[in-house]
């Protein structure tokens, strides 16, 4: 499918075009600005947001989940879980969404410590799991 037909008859093209800039946008904060800095604008350290949230925070959480993590495996560049999840908060606090915004760490292989993120809406994981194999290392509620 050539790309005009694919955003033509794209029913979320809104949101495809948001997860894309977003991505991009989010690779290059992350390898260009210190984490210092970035923490910063993540939210609420050690905050969650509520477990129970209204049906249509659930309806924006699982449209934008399906379209970022669509998105995120077609970018040119490496879109991996800080990106992607960083990309679903942003959308989704732009439709006044409650999130929280999970970093952990855990071994691959039993050899090498691996960073993982994953964001949560109500009781629905937006991107990266449920992360139940790692520990959790902090938590930022927008």
């Amino acid at each position: 499918m050539n790309l005009v037909k694919y955003i033509k008859y794209n029913k979320n093209r809104k949101i495809t075009l948001e997860a894309w800039i977003f991505c991009m946008w989010y690779r290059f904060v992350i390898f260009h600005i210190p984490m210092k800095f970035l923490e910063k604008h993540l939210g609420v350290r050690d905050g969650e947001s509520p477990m129970e949230v209204q049906r249509c925070d659930y309806y924006w959480a699982t449209r934008v989940s399906y379209e970022v993590n669509r998105i995120a495996d077609k970018t040119p560049w490496d879109s991996k879980c800080f990106v992607r999840a960083l990309a679903a908060r942003r959308i989704l606090k732009r439709r006044n969404v409650k999130t929280t915004l999970y970093l952990g760490v855990g071994m691959e292989d039993g050899k090498q410590m691996i960073a993982h993120a994953w964001l949560r809406c109500g009781s629905f994981y937006v991107t990266g799991g449920t992360g139940e194999e790692f520990a959790m290392v902090a938590k930022f509620r927008n």
